[in-house]
């Protein structure tokens, strides 16, 4: 990405690691440094920044060889930045392990990278930054779609998870905030949002507020140019059937349900610390599926603590009887500042490894199922770009899903009369899949 630039001299090379709110921190960033030319030459750059990702094991590790590596190519007189969640969260012990790095800094202070650049310092504001709209973004990969926080922090408790301790309490945006951002970058020609955190069925509840997304639906669309948008990582405790009702009759937002589960066997539940029982889950689920052209979409955490062969069993019964759009499966990583770190349960990693590739066959299959129900039937699509596949191929995806987690329709035939554009959408004739990929004809532009 390039843009005009006041020191078109000085080049900046970011690398954002781990999720989609990561990218919205880093976009900030950018838009703090517009005096910098974006550059994908790493070797020359003025500055290099990594906002890291402190997740889980393997998180932990790509940002730390990420890091390195940037620094083994970077030039001498060069400012190397670390910064995000795994800087935040082994602040103490960071500094003074990687001399290599310029500058430290966290999740407070991403609206002031600027200044820490400038006058190369680190910095670890305790508040966790909370973005409004006065915020300038520099939004990356698309001409058409934006990420947009709802929320920093979260208030649930689960077993396996750290991000509280370095993210702190769930702090919500205002209702008025996120309207005015979408109406800005609405006003720059964006029209498809995905709306994430941590937590997203928790926006507004610790301003004592429980339907918080429904009122954000309302507000989202009287906004005049939105054509599609959708809610990642609803948490099950605070979904409602009342939400999944609002989300099906929105004219805006898409049926889509990004719900991640984690498991469903009662004991895992309760040993997770996740908050609803089976029965009221599975009801929540059912209502999901039912909803007319729904996308379902989840994750799972196999060799927790505790898990027995029967929970296992159970998990692997139940995503084959669901038939999930998406899913994803994660192998169990030892937390330190977990309760699941604390659980002397623990489960041998080899078969937590073979737990991981059991139910990653099972979703793999379902998830070729899902694309086989695709074939022969007209759907709206996002066109991308050239695919990495063939520069003749267009790459497009369903306007129900989410950028580059859901899939990819290869477009390899136009009836329409015009050059199919990037950004704009399109009806579709679904003819085929190859491998995991599906193909179609463009029908005409909507």
């Amino acid at each position: 990405m390039k843009f005009s630039t006041k020191n078109p001299e000085k080049s900046l090379h970011l690398v954002s690691l781990g999720c989609t709110k990561n990218l919205v921190d880093s976009e900030i960033m950018l838009g703090k440094l517009r005096d910098y030319k974006i550059s994908d030459d790493v070797e020359n750059s003025d500055v290099i920044i990594v906002n890291t990702c402190g997740f889980i094991d393997s998180a932990k590790e790509e940002s730390i060889n990420t890091i390195l590596n940037l620094h083994d190519l970077r030039k001498k007189d060069s400012v190397l930045v670390m910064a995000g969640c795994l800087s935040e969260r082994y602040k103490e012990q960071l500094q003074k392990e990687l001399p290599e790095i310029d500058i430290f800094t966290g999740v407070g202070d991403y609206d002031k990278i600027d200044s820490l650049v400038n006058e190369k310092r680190s910095a670890f504001t305790k508040e966790v930054f909370l973005l409004n709209e006065t915020n300038d973004r520099v939004i990356t990969g698309s001409n058409y779609h934006a990420y947009i926080k709802l929320s920093e922090g979260c208030n649930q408790v689960c077993s396996f998870c750290a991000i509280p301790s370095f993210k702190g309490k769930l702090h919500s945006r205002t209702l008025e905030s996120l309207v005015k951002e979408v109406k800005n970058l609405v006003s720059q020609g964006f029209h498809d949002f995905s709306f994430v955190s941590q937590d997203s069925s928790s926006f507004l509840r610790d301003l004592n507020i429980n339907d918080g997304l429904e009122q954000l639906i309302n507000e989202v669309e009287k906004i005049d140019g939105i054509k599609s948008a959708r809610i990642l990582y609803l948490y099950p405790s605070t979904t409602t059937l009342s939400l999944i009702k609002k989300i099906e009759n929105s004219k805006v937002f898409e049926n889509y349900f990004d719900i991640p589960l984690q498991h469903i066997s009662s004991n895992m539940l309760k040993i997770m610390k996740r908050g609803k029982g089976v029965e009221k889950l599975k009801e929540l689920m059912q209502t999901m599926r039912a909803t007319p052209n729904s996308f379902v979409r989840t994750t799972f955490i196999v060799g927790h603590p505790g898990e027995t062969e029967e929970d296992f069993n159970e998990l692997c019964s139940y995503v084959e009887e669901y038939g999930f759009d998406r899913a994803n499966v994660f192998s169990y990583s030892d937390e330190d500042g977990t309760a699941a770190y604390e659980n002397t349960n623990k489960i041998n990693q080899k078969i937590i490894d073979s737990r991981a590739d059991i139910l990653g066959e099972i979703i793999q299959r379902k998830t070729l199922e899902s694309l086989k129900k695709e074939i022969g039937k007209v759907v709206n699509v996002y066109i991308d770009g050239e695919s990495d596949e063939h520069e003749y191929l267009l790459s497009a995806r369903k306007t129900i899903w989410a950028p580059e987690i859901d899939g990819e329709i290869y477009i390899n035939d136009n009836e329409t009369s015009e050059q199919l554009s990037v950004g704009k959408i399109y009806q579709v004739k679904i003819t085929e899949l190859v491998g995991d990929k599906l193909l179609a004809t463009a029908i005409k532009e909507l």
